[in-house]
């Protein structure tokens, strides 16, 4: 089974999303069947890497609500991050941009990191409050994984290295006509939207599992009275007529 996630690592419900999802696949008896790879899509690509403005002060422009109105819901989505274990900071939390992380975790992923860099990048953002468009930033990050700092930096000032594999992975999520994120697809086939409770994740998982590894029971209709002309791998069975007759 494999479950593909669009997800960016500004958005809060990403980050909730994924935690469910891991504790669904950790109560699932085949979880060790199941690949899960984590997929590029930028809320905002023409967000700048460095900005003076809060979240909170961010969030209330791009909604059109207060301040304190922005405070409000993100103290509820703190609340509700908590209840996965995750710890929200938004005392300090500012928007960005995250077109170079989402490039360095494509990069990651051709070393075997992917999962680890994804995780690291949405901590530091939701629970350090860490900016992911500064490149000093990144680095850190990326060593703490164990990934090559001077690789990374490599990638970091070669813009275009990666960026068609981030471009690809949002042109996909086009065609699938995914507008937000998170969005789970299952097997190419069956999708979930949003940060949906644990439970909806563990049914789904289940539901997938056994659709896609069923084995049909068939009813036998045959003849009491009959079957015995058949023919196996040693031969066919031809009976007596006698005792056909009898």
């Amino acid at each position: 089974m494999k479950i593909e996630v669009w997800s960016d690592f500004v958005c809060p419900f990403c980050y909730i999303g994924k935690r469910r999802l891991e504790m669904a696949l950790a109560n699932f008896p085949n979880k060790e069947d199941v690949e899960v790879e984590f997929k590029s899509f930028e809320l905002d690509s023409n967000a700048p890497k460095n900005s003076e403005v809060h979240i909170n002060e961010a969030l209330a422009k791009k909604y059109g609500m207060s301040v304190e109105d922005a405070k409000r819901a993100n103290d509820g989505l703190k609340k509700q991050a908590a209840t996965v274990g995750l710890d929200f900071n938004f005392d300090n939390m500012k928007p960005t941009n995250t077109f170079d992380a989402h490039r360095l975790t494509k990069y990651a992923k051709t070393v075997g990191k992917e999962k680890e860099l994804t995780e690291k990048l949405l901590a530091a953002y939701f629970t350090e409050s860490k900016n992911l468009g500064n490149q000093e930033t990144l680095l850190d990050i990326c060593e703490s994984v164990g990934l090559v700092r001077s690789s990374a930096l490599a990638v970091l000032h070669n813009e275009s290295e990666f960026a068609n594999d981030v471009r690809i992975d949002q042109a996909i999520a086009g065609q699938y006509g995914i507008r937000g994120v998170p969005y789970f697809i299952i097997n190419q086939k069956y999708a979930i939207s949003g940060a949906q409770p644990t439970e909806t994740f563990i049914s789904a998982l289940q539901k997938v599992w056994d659709e896609e590894n069923s084995q049909p029971i068939l009813q036998e209709l045959s003849s009491e009275n009959g079957g015995s002309e058949f023919c196996t791998d040693e031969g066919c069975v031809v009976p007596d007529k006698e005792e056909d007759q009898n």
